[in-house]
């Protein structure tokens, strides 16, 4: 029996204090408080699409602004899977996702490659969600993680208006297309690359 892909991580500057905890291959069980509702809806839909437990508590200056404890809890996140994932020997490697969600849809692919790389593109002049939160954190957000996870990251929507929807389908298909690939398959002998690291 293969151990457990699992990691907890701690973070805290003058700016946010996180404590994150994850299973990579859970149930999609999540506990999540970020102090900010929005923010705490995307991380826990991100947990049950990709099948992660994921327990994410954070103290922000929220009172400031969202973007600190956004892009933060984006680095200790990526953090975590980057060592729970330790070497990546067996697993897939890229993952794909096309996500709809009513007038929307999103396109997420990632590659576990070490080499961190965001892609975005994503309608501009978004109003906030619920009067409050930017939707440009998003992007933020998904430069942090794949920065900390050290991975190339390409998102689009390519149609959409509602942000909300926008916001939903680039954090489910990011979800979606992680799951596939953190997968093990018994067919990867080793590291999935010709260089034999990532």
């Amino acid at each position: 029996m293969q151990a457990p892909r699992q990691a907890q991580e701690k973070r805290k500057t003058a700016e946010t204090d996180i404590q994150l905890e994850l299973l990579v291959d859970g149930s999609g069980k999540s506990e999540i408080d970020t102090g900010i509702a929005f923010f705490d809806h995307m991380l826990t839909l991100f947990a049950r699409h990709g099948l992660f437990d994921l327990k994410v508590k954070v103290k922000g200056d929220i009172e400031v602004d969202f973007h600190h404890s956004v892009e933060d809890t984006g680095i200790v996140l990526g953090q975590c899977f980057r060592r729970a994932l330790g070497n990546k020997e067996g697993i897939t490697r890229y993952g794909f996702w096309l996500l709809p969600m009513d007038e929307t849809l999103a396109e997420v692919a990632i590659d576990l490659s070490s080499r961190p790389f965001l892609s975005y593109h994503a309608p501009a002049q978004v109003e906030a969600i619920g009067g409050r939160f930017s939707f440009q954190l998003v992007e933020e957000f998904l430069r942090a993680f794949s920065s900390s996870l050290q991975a190339t990251l390409h998102v689009e929507i390519r149609r959409g208006r509602d942000a909300h929807h926008m916001a939903e389908a680039i954090f489910k298909g990011l979800a979606r297309a992680l799951d596939v690939a953190v997968r093990r398959d018994p067919r990867v002998q080793g590291i999935p690359s010709t260089k034999e690291v990532l």
